[in-house]
Parts: structure tokens; C-alpha cells; sequence
């Protein structure tokens, strides 16, 4: 190209392009940063208020049927209570899932309605869920069979 005030329009043409293709690649890369993060406050132990919460376990039976369960549509719409959780965990008493959902609460899993006993997830709860439910049926099912 011509260096002159004439090929202006044509250089201004040429480096849109490049700038174009440029920001496409930077814009397909994925950023997991956010995600390290996350999944670092979830599954590390966490000492909180003077306790030391174990973080989620996501291979553990019972986490993992309260995290499913954390997921119905009817607890998205009023919330979930203890006594809503209890009949998808027969297994386990009343006392465990006050304490799974104190524990769930502290991580940021779930968040408590004021006033009330109910329950709603959290937008990194939602990611919980999605990464248990798609970890299991999706990778670790398929391996194992």
C-alpha cells in the first residue's frame, strides 16, 4: 500500500479488519479464572464464625442427592424448608439437613428469606447444581460403564 493521504480509507479499511479479527479471538478464549475461584471456596475446608465447614464433596452420595434435590422446580418457584428437603433424603434426619443447610448457607450455596425458613439458591448455587448433576451423569457414569 501507498504511504499518502489518498490510502488512507484503504489502510483505515485494513486495520478494522485486523482489529475485527483480533477481538473474535480474544472473544472465543475462555476465562475460567472466575470458575478456579468458585470451586476453590466450595470443596476447601472454610473456617467461618469459629468453625471449620467442610467444603462439598461432590462424589458423596448424600451431597450429592441434597444438591439434586436443591434443584426442583417447585423450590425455585416458594423456596425450600427443611421439611420440604426431608422426603427426597429418607436417610437422613431432620437434625443433618439443618445442619447441611446451615453449612450450604455459610458456603453461599443457598440463601435464607428473612422473616421466614425458606430457602432459594444462589446464582453460584445454580452453578453447583449444573456442575453435579452434568459431573456425574456426563463424565463419570459414562467412564465407570
Amino acid at each position: 500500500m501507498k504511504k499518502s493521504i489518498y490510502s488512507l480509507i484503504d489502510l483505515r479499511d485494513v486495520l478494522l479488519g485486523c482489529n475485527w479479527r483480533y477481538l473474535e479471538y480474544i472473544s472465543s478464549l475462555d476465562d475460567f479464572s472466575a470458575g478456579h475461584r468458585n470451586l476453590d471456596k466450595l470443596v476447601g475446608p472454610v473456617e467461618i464464625e469459629g468453625h471449620k465447614l467442610k467444603g462439598i464433596n461432590f462424589f458423596d452420595k448424600t451431597e450429592q442427592t441434597l444438591i439434586r434435590s436443591l434443584q426442583r422446580p417447585e423450590f425455585n418457584l416458594k423456596g425450600m424448608r427443611r421439611a420440604d428437603l426431608k422426603p427426597f433424603l429418607p436417610n437422613v434426619s431432620a437434625a443433618s439437613i439443618t445442619r447441611q443447610l446451615w453449612r450450604l448457607r455459610k458456603l453461599g450455596v443457598i440463601k435464607k428469606v428473612m422473616g421466614t425458613y425458606r430457602y432459594y439458591l444462589t446464582k453460584i448455587g445454580r452453578s453447583v447444581v449444573a456442575a453435579c448433576c452434568r459431573l456425574t451423569e456426563q463424565i463419570i457414569v459414562p467412564a465407570l460403564a
